[in-house]
């Protein structure tokens, strides 16, 4: 009987971007199983001004990738807001937080909140605490007690995951569209 093959470990770091609460959370998946190795916050509201805000995040960020090793980020991408110098600043951080992952070398994909939240939930609208109790129970650890902002960035994580390995995915090979995919893997036609 042949050996099955054993599934190569990923490793993913979500991020839900803010100047004042950044979210963090990386995640390992192997096979089907998703592994918690760390969640959290950076805190920068004491900081004076929004540039060593920024600084905060971009070094945080760094600190987190050398110490897990992700191969991917997975972050949030703003939404529509009424505040224009909120939505700036919120896109600033969101920037610095993708440079931060660029250069380490890592692919970065941007999620909107609603993708996320149906990934997770299958409800594109559902509130942030029914996306952390969902990740509960999807998530190997302790994802209890955790502010919203991190279990938001294990949410994107997850989400990433999700998307990176859905039906499409699971051969290793991406396809444009689902003819491509049903010429390559002629038994799944109907």
């Amino acid at each position: 009987m042949p050996k099955k093959a054993q599934s190569t470990p990923r490793r993913i770091m979500g991020i839900d971007p803010g100047t004042n609460f950044c979210g963090y959370a990386v995640i390992e998946v192997i096979g089907s199983k998703i592994h918690l190795l760390e969640m959290g916050e950076f805190k920068m509201k004491h900081l004076d001004t929004h540039y060593d805000k920024l600084r905060k995040i971009f070094l945080d960020v760094q600190e987190i990738i050398e110490l897990h090793q992700p191969t991917s980020v997975a972050i949030e991408s703003p939404f529509y807001g009424k505040n224009v110098q909120s939505m700036l600043k919120l896109g600033r951080a969101q920037g610095v937080a993708i440079a931060a992952a660029i250069t380490m070398g890592l692919d970065i994909t941007e999620y909107a909140p609603k993708k996320i939240k149906q990934s997770v939930t299958g409800n594109g609208n559902a509130a942030k605490e029914q996306v952390a109790a969902l990740l509960h129970s999807i998530v190997i650890g302790n994802t209890k007690g955790q502010s919203l902002d991190a279990t938001d960035a294990l949410a994107a994580a997850v989400c990433h995951h999700y998307q990176s390995s859905g039906p499409l995915g699971q051969t290793g090979k991406r396809y444009k569209d689902w003819s491509s995919f049903l010429t390559d893997n002629p038994d799944r036609k109907g």
